[in-house]
């Protein structure tokens, strides 16, 4: 994982922390698709999917969208084992861009 402080790759136009971003939320997407089972919140996971990478799409999302979906992402699927190693990459692709916010 890269820090927080990284930008953009010499020579390219897209954050290193926005392609990571991407990455985990295209490949969580794919697990979820190939998550055969059913589970009572899939359609809110998959809702919650599709903001995120709605948000990964731009050049500078929005962090609390990015975390309040995070949320919603892992509300949804974090009792689906199989899906426990996809969430935490996406959960550190989400805390490159910064600590949560102190309440």
């Amino acid at each position: 994982m890269r820090g927080v402080d990284q930008r953009c790759v010499p020579g390219s136009q897209v954050d290193p922390r926005v392609a990571e971003l991407r990455s985990a939320v295209a490949r969580l997407r794919r697990q979820l698709a190939a998550h055969r089972a059913d589970f009572r919140d899939r359609g809110i996971a998959e809702e919650a999917l599709a903001t995120l990478a709605g948000l990964a799409a731009a050049d500078r999302p929005d962090i609390p969208m990015l975390r309040r979906s995070l949320l919603l992402v892992a509300g949804a699927i974090g009792s689906v084992s199989a899906l426990g190693e996809g969430l935490r990459q996406l959960r550190e692709a989400v805390d490159l861009f910064g600590p949560s916010p102190k309440v």
